[in-house]
């Protein structure tokens, strides 16, 4: 890689701001009511972006969305998920040693629109979109579902069952599908001679997940995939995650899996606990923190609740309603 240094850049585009009004100071009542003034906006809200090396030409973007990943060498270019369009961009016209050269891959980890809402920034320019067989139609199905219906969505048109595998210079970028788990399109994606790892939203470093049970979601398998990765893979890779908690980042090892997995088993055992001692869904949602995992506590509003509800609905098979 001809540079070595993190780039840092901040977007504050219009449509990525977000517009807080300020509360007006109580007034006295005048004689005559007349028109209120208009509420001033606060600043928009800043969006940090940086790009990060990792090993061997490849490395991570980070901005608003799941973390992506990125290959520049002298004789390739990759992309790893897409996040949200501007983004996106940001990401397109800072990728390390790019030029005017197309990418020649960009690899979608799952549908969700913050690993995705980007593809219609980078189709143009890419060579090759690929995805697993069933993330084409997982995003159609969430376009349809928005109130109003949203647009047509940019999607793969190379898409695999259970593996894919492209030699990219003197790369080889790889990718495996171990059965639903986050949604039913969630796949493993490696850089082999980098040995880095991209988990997409398999990986959520010391966070409550997002378990899209609308989305194929299966805890138990989840479990069995992580478990799968950690046994396959290099134990001396470096992993991306989609997301984590600031204080532990989106890179990791594979041991950082394995607390994951013990988190995810530990949200089915209580739960299954709490069924067998008659309590309701609604009652098991109220717990504040999952014993023997303080690290992923966060205030609510959280995501504990909502995962106590769908680990509910898998135990007892509950109908999926979307």
């Amino acid at each position: 890689m001809n540079r070595r240094h993190f780039v840092t850049h901040t977007s504050a585009a219009a449509a990525l701001a977000f517009i807080f009004r300020n509360n007006l100071f109580a007034q006295p009542t005048p004689p005559t009511p007349g028109p209120l003034p208009a509420p001033l906006p606060r600043p928009a809200q800043e969006v940090k972006t940086e790009f990060r090396p990792l090993r061997r030409d490849v490395g991570i973007f980070s901005g608003r969305g799941g973390t992506i990943g990125w290959l520049s060498s002298a004789a390739a270019l990759a992309v790893v998920d897409t996040q949200f369009p501007e983004t996106a961009k940001v990401c397109l016209d800072g990728l390390p040693n790019r030029g005017v050269r197309q990418i020649d891959v960009v690899i979608n980890t799952h549908h969700h629109g913050d690993h995705t809402g980007g593809n219609a920034v980078f189709r143009p320019v890419a060579k090759s979109l690929v995805a697993h067989e069933n993330v084409p139609g997982l995003q159609r199905a969430v376009a349809a579902r928005a109130n109003p219906p949203g647009a047509d969505p940019v999607v793969a048109e190379n898409v695999f069952g259970e593996s894919w595998r492209q030699n990219l210079g003197d790369e080889v970028v790889s990718a495996r599908y171990f059965g639903p788990a986050h949604t039913k399109g969630d796949i493993v994606v490696m850089f082999e001679k980098a040995n880095v790892v991209h988990l997409g939203d398999l990986m959520f470093n010391r966070r409550y997940p997002v378990i899209d049970r609308l989305g194929g979601a299966s805890i138990e398998n989840w479990i069995r995939v992580l478990e799968k990765v950690a046994k396959d893979y290099p134990a001396d890779a470096i992993y991306i995650f989609g997301h984590g908690k600031d204080s532990f980042g989106v890179t990791g090892k594979r041991e950082d899996l394995l607390v994951f997995r013990d988190y995810l088993v530990e949200l089915l055992t209580h739960t299954r606990k709490e069924i067998s001692a008659g309590k309701s869904k609604a009652e098991i949602a109220t717990l504040e923190n999952l014993p023997g995992f303080p690290d992923f506590h966060e205030p609510r509003p959280n995501r504990l609740s909502s995962n106590l509800g769908t680990a509910f609905d898998e135990l007892t098979k509950a109908e999926i309603k979307g």
